[in-house]
């Protein structure tokens, strides 16, 4: 991870502009502090991927947040029409840069742009798909990018790719939570159960109807305790004691958008939290 991020820092210098994508359902979370602080000065663009997984009414309300707070922000689904909002955003942010190139008479407008976010959060696929070309590993699971590469996305973006980069430890654990829930992070970090008992938690307090008709279940069962909630969801799933493999699948829904659009991460009301 060190050497990961010396590896950030030293790249800074080559590029115009960095693209830090997070996940739209837990926007904040998904923000390695390290990489929040190597940023500094430079020009940088929030992503908010995988928007088709999360509330739009919530992924709306954090772009407008991160404006706000001066920090250029979009959301993408990793696919349609993704190279094109984040070109125009690019070239929003670069404006004042690309038209002092143009005065000075620099007919070329390449643009060299990092790509960084945590392992997971999407980099990979939208990356191949800006470029056209299975150039960049995909998976779903964490950290399937090993190494940096430079790809050409369109006629103006060079891009840089960079392995994702977690933090060494979560000061609030339930972002560890977030994480373990939205595979982020390796599944053997957090015992399954206590993954699932957040999730009930969660949507019981945000969304109770997405469990109720999921799972086809009373609206009075989410009124008991979670690790009650989570035992007579064990036996309605079929998996009689066996919570660990009812909390596997509870887990396997949430990700899957089988309990529906769904955003984490509340936008905050004192700007100096982010």
């Amino acid at each position: 991870m060190a050497k990961a991020l010396r590896q950030v820092k030293e790249n800074l210098k080559l590029v115009d502009v960095v693209l830090e994508l997070v996940d739209a359902r837990l926007p904040e979370s998904s923000r390695n502090p390290q990489l929040k602080d190597l940023l500094q000065d430079k020009p940088s663009i929030i992503v908010l991927t995988k928007m088709d997984l999360a509330d739009p009414k919530e992924t709306r309300k954090w772009i407008e947040y991160y404006e706000k707070m001066g920090q250029p922000a979009v959301a993408i689904n990793s696919v349609q029409g993704s190279l094109k909002v984040i070109d125009k955003k690019i070239k929003e942010v670069l404006a004042e840069k690309l038209a002092n190139k143009k005065a000075r008479g620099i007919l070329s407008q390449r643009i060299k742009v990092m790509c960084i976010g945590i392992p997971n959060v999407g980099k990979s696929t939208l990356l191949n798909h800006l470029v056209k070309k299975n150039v960049a590993q995909v998976g779903n699971r964490p950290g399937v990018t090993k190494s940096q590469q430079w790809l050409k996305a369109g006629k103006d973006l060079q891009l840089l790719d960079t392995p994702g980069i977690l933090w060494p430890k979560f000061e609030d654990p339930i972002v560890g939570k977030k994480l373990a829930l939205t595979g982020a992070i390796k599944d053997t970090l957090y015992a399954k159960d206590d993954v699932a008992l957040y999730e009930i938690e969660e949507f019981s307090a945000k969304n109770p109807q997405a469990l109720i008709e999921r799972y086809k279940i009373d609206e009075e069962l989410l009124e008991l305790p979670t690790v009650e909630v989570l035992l007579e969801l064990t036996r309605k799933l079929g998996f009689k004691d066996d919570y660990e493999r009812a909390s596997e699948r509870l887990i396997f829904d949430c990700r899957k958008g089988k309990l529906g659009r769904y955003t984490l991460d509340d936008v905050p009301k004192d700007p100096a939290k982010v």
